[in-house]
C-alpha cells in the first residue's frame, strides 16, 4: 500500500513539475530571439550606410550620419516582431522588413514600418506601412519611448503602434529577407536621434 502511495505521489510531483515548467515556457515566450537588449546586441547586425551607431545609456542609438541602417544577419519570412524605440521629435526612421538586397535598402526594396511624425504627407508617417497603408490613426511616437508589435505572415502586413492598430495591408512583391533598422536624414541634414532598447523577433 505505502509502495503503490509513494508512486502515485511521484507520477503527481512529475505531472505538476511538467504543468509548470509548460507555464513557465509560455511566461517566457517560447520561440522569441531577442536581438537588442538594452546596449547589448549591435554583434546582431551589419552596418549598411553612414550612421554612428552605438551603445549609449542603455540603448543601441545613432543621430549623426548622412543615413544608414542595422542590418540582421538572418532573413526572416513569417514573424512577430517587437521593438522599443525612442524617436526625436524630427527624427526619419523605421523599420524595414523582408528586404530583397541587405547591401542595398529601400523603401521599395523591403517593407517599412515609417517612424517619422514630420514627414511632408504625414499620412505615410508614423505607424504606416510606406506605399502600401497609411496610417489611421496618425500617431505620433516623437520624444518619448514607444513600442511596435509588427506580424507578418504570408502577405499580410499588421502594425501595432503602442497598442492601436495603426496599419494592416497586403502585399506579396516580397517574400523574405533581412530586418534593418533606419537612421534617415533630411536631405543634406541627419535626421533626429533613434534609439532601441529592446527588439525582439518571433518566426511563424
Amino acid at each position: 500500500m505505502k509502495r503503490s502511495l509513494s508512486i502515485t505521489f511521484g507520477l503527481l510531483v512529475i505531472a505538476f513539475t511538467a504543468f509548470g515548467c509548460a507555464q513557465m515556457s509560455d511566461m517566457l515566450g517560447t520561440g522569441w530571439v531577442t536581438l537588442i537588449d538594452g546596449d547589448k546586441g549591435l554583434d546582431n547586425f551589419n552596418r549598411v550606410g553612414d550612421a554612428n551607431w552605438r551603445a549609449e545609456d542603455g540603448a543601441i542609438v545613432a543621430d549623426k550620419g548622412k543615413g544608414g541602417f542595422l542590418v540582421t544577419k538572418n532573413s526572416y519570412k513569417d514573424f512577430q516582431l517587437k521593438a522599443e524605440f525612442w524617436a526625436g521629435l524630427n527624427a526619419n526612421s523605421g523599420i524595414y522588413m523582408r528586404c530583397a538586397n541587405p547591401a542595398v535598402i529601400t523603401d521599395k526594396s523591403c517593407y517599412e514600418a515609417n517612424i517619422y511624425d514630420e514627414r511632408p504627407d504625414p499620412s505615410f508617417g508614423t505607424g504606416a506601412i510606406q506605399h502600401i497603408t497609411k496610417a489611421s490613426p496618425m500617431l505620433k511616437a516623437g520624444g518619448k519611448w514607444s513600442t511596435y508589435e509588427i506580424t507578418v505572415k504570408g502577405t499580410q502586413i499588421t502594425l501595432m503602434l503602442n497598442g492601436v492598430r495603426t496599419a494592416e495591408g497586403t502585399d506579396s512583391k516580397l517574400a523574405s529577407g533581412p530586418i534593418a533598422l533606419q537612421f534617415g536624414s533630411h536631405g543634406k541634414e541627419p535626421g533626429g536621434v533613434i534609439k532601441y532598447r529592446k527588439l525582439e523577433i518571433k518566426p511563424l
